[in-house]
């Protein structure tokens, strides 16, 4: 406890407060790393609130829980300087002007970009682009949890799953109980795919159709099913923002309430706006359901990473230093791990099937591709997605 009474957290006004983390919000530029590097030379390198090796330990509990860590990192940094109000004042003004920015692309994008043949070309090759993007995430994500054989088998399981049409939550499940418990890695692995097949044989006997589908007809917009969609997303958010994706799909594609190219572009947006790459369901639950929908997928998404800190702040650090609770978090977010590359597959075919001559796609996915895995940067992403609509203009027009 020595280093909690080292810190020095100012005493600063609620407004004060806001505002400071209002600005981090607007400077939110780079993904994660980015964002938490700003959080770290300002709170702890440059005004002393807590000492470093206290920040990494408060890091490390945040990336095991789901979540964006910056954000979480915020509202927690906020409860330090003015209890739960700080904290929600700080989480506010760290996620503001990424939903404001998205608020504003996605009613342009209604407006303006969406139905226009003339854009047809643009927004393939973006599409194509970012498939490339997060299948380089989905690599990052892997190499820090699939550190076994077990690990890597459940993520296979539940891509095998995915694919097949079982719920997210069989897998998931599966994967939590088998790692869990104390047992030989050849038992752990069967248990899961036992537990997998079972759930798959039980869903087959009263509808054998997939319940991830690219497409589907369309269902009245519910507002009530929009939070719970960024809920989903929210909840299970293990190790980066993309594993949010299959989540928020599956509850809005496979609805009907938009279509795989649009939630696509979300996504691209979401990479280059100051903001947890979350917030591209601000924009899906725009397109979906207008102001509501967006304020209501927005809600659901964040409030895990609000709960978190807000509810457990004295007791976050030593619940989730449990060796068992690491085990079943390593399991989910190995499952996790096969479920988002299972939908990149899904993503992949309906964004080709729209392309008219794939192969003049595939150019843009191999140079994306190559420059998300061999390029390091901030601004790589950006670049990524404006050299695809570039290329797509001009091959896919």
């Amino acid at each position: 406890m020595a280093e909690v009474e080292d810190t020095i957290v100012p005493r600063l006004t609620l407004t004060a407060l806001f505002a400071k983390f209002l600005r981090f919000g607007m400077l939110a530029f780079g993904g994660p790393v980015a964002q938490i590097a700003m959080i770290r030379q300002s709170l702890v390198d440059d005004e002393k609130w807590i000492p470093s090796t206290r920040f990494n330990r408060l890091l490390a509990v945040m990336q095991v829980l789901p979540g964006p860590e910056a954000h979480e990192l915020c509202v927690h940094m906020g409860m330090m300087a003015r209890g739960r109000i700080g904290g929600l004042l700080a989480g506010l003004g760290f996620m503001l002007p990424g939903f404001l920015f998205m608020l504003a692309c996605g009613w342009a994008y209604v407006e303006y970009i969406q139905g226009r043949d003339e854009l047809t070309g643009i927004l393939l090759g973006v599409q194509v682009a970012v498939l490339a993007v997060i299948a380089r995430s989905v690599q990052r994500i892997g190499q820090h949890i699939l550190n076994d054989a077990a690990l890597w088998s459940f993520a296979a399981i539940a891509a095998v799953a995915t694919l097949a049409g079982v719920p997210f939550w069989a897998p998931l499940i599966a994967a939590a109980v088998a790692y869990s418990l104390p047992t030989k890695p050849a038992i752990a692995i069967a248990l899961a795919t036992a537990i997998a097949l079972t759930c798959w044989s039980l869903l087959s006997l009263g509808d054998p159709s997939p319940v991830i589908e690219a497409s589907g007809p369309r269902q009245p917009v519910d507002t009530l099913a929009l939070f719970l969609a960024g809920l989903k997303g929210g909840l299970l958010t293990f190790g980066g923002a993309y594993t949010a994706i299959p989540y928020v799909r599956a509850d809005t594609v496979g609805r009907g309430w938009l279509e795989d190219g649009a939630f696509l572009d979300g996504v691209a947006i979401a990479n280059v706006l100051p903001a947890p790459l979350v917030i591209f369901s601000t924009f899906v639950g725009y397109l979906a359901g207008g102001l509501p929908g967006a304020l209501a997928t927005t809600a659901g998404m964040f409030l895990p990473a609000f709960a978190f800190s807000l509810v457990f702040y004295e007791r976050l650090e030593s619940v989730v230093d449990h060796p068992r609770l690491h085990r079943t978090l390593d399991g989910v977010a190995a499952a996790a791990v096969g479920i988002i590359a299972a939908t990149l597959i899904q993503l992949g075919v309906s964004a080709f099937e729209r392309v008219d001559t794939p192969l003049l796609a595939l150019p843009i996915f191999v140079i994306a591709a190559l420059a998300a895995w061999g390029l390091k940067g901030k601004w790589v992403t950006l670049s990524i997605v404006a050299a695809g609509a570039t290329a797509g203009g001009i091959l896919l027009g």
